[in-house]
C-alpha cells in the first residue's frame, strides 16, 4: 500500500466521520518541563489536547491535512502547539532538534517498511539524551486479526487502515541505537451491548544515549 493511498484513506475517514478519536489520553508520556517535544501522527489531536496544557514547547506532524486542520484547533485551546502537515517517514526537521518524542499510534498504521522508516527519523530528530515515548495496541487487543492480514501481525480493515499489533519483544526491538527504559502493558475492558471486550495498549520509553567526550 503506497503512502499516497494510506493517506487519502485517512482523509476520507476523517471526511466521513470527523474527530475519530476523542477522551482524555490514558497517560502522557514524562517528559520534563521546558522540553521541546515532537508529537508524530497527531491526528486530530487527541494527545495534543493534553499536552499543549503541560510546560512544553510541542510540535505536531500530521500527513493527513484534515487531520492537521482539527489538530490545530485543539492546539488553540492550550497553550498553543505549531501542526505542521508532513510524513513521519520524511519527518522536515534537523537531527536532535527534539527533547521529547512522542509515537503515540502512529507506528501501527504503516507496513513494517514504513514502521523502520519512521522509527528511524524519530531516532534521527531526537537529540542525544532525549526520550522517546511509544504507544500503540498489543496482540491481546480483541481486534487483533479483524480484517485482511496484509502482513504478519498487520490487518486491513474496511475502511482501508492499516493496523499492527505488538509484542512487547517487537516493542523493545523497535528503535535501534536507543537504550530501552521501560516496556509496559495496560488492558481494559470495553463493555459494548452487554459483551465484554479486551482492549490491549503497551507503551514504552526509550532514551538516546547522550554524546560521550
Amino acid at each position: 500500500m503506497s503512502a499516497d493511498t494510506t493517506r487519502d484513506n485517512w482523509d476520507a475517514d476523517y471526511s466521513r466521520k470527523g474527530s475519530l478519536y476523542g477522551g482524555a489520553p490514558h497517560q502522557l508520556p514524562p517528559f520534563p518541563a521546558g522540553s521541546r517535544v515532537l508529537e508524530a501522527g497527531c491526528g486530530n489531536g487527541k494527545l495534543l489536547s493534553a499536552m499543549v496544557h503541560r510546560d512544553w514547547c510541542v510540535t505536531a506532524i500530521d500527513f493527513s491535512p484534515r487531520a492537521a486542520l482539527m489538530a490545530r484547533a485543539t492546539a488553540r485551546e492550550g497553550s498553543g502547539a505549531g501542526v505542521v502537515v508532513a510524513d513521519a517517514r520524511t519527518i522536515p526537521f534537523r537531527d536532535g532538534s527534539f527533547d521529547g518524542v512522542a509515537a503515540n499510534h502512529i507506528l501501527a498504521h504503516g507496513m513494517a517498511a514504513d514502521r523502520s522508516r519512521i522509527a528511524r527519523e524519530l531516532c534521527r530528530v531526537l537529540r542525544p539524551g532525549g526520550q522517546l515515548w511509544f504507544c500503540d495496541f498489543s496482540t491481546r487487543d480483541f481486534r487483533n486479526g479483524a480484517g485482511h492480514e496484509a502482513e504478519p501481525g498487520t490487518f486491513v480493515r474496511g475502511n482501508g487502515i492499516l493496523t499492527h499489533y505488538f509484542s512487547d519483544n517487537e516493542v523493545a526491538g523497535l528503535f535501534l541505537g536507543l537504550d530501552t527504559v521501560s516496556v509496559q502493558r495496560h488492558d481494559w475492558i470495553l463493555r459494548v451491548r452487554g459483551k465484554e471486550y479486551i482492549r490491549s495498549e503497551i507503551t514504552a520509553l526509550f532514551r538516546k544515549p547522550p554524546v560521550t567526550p
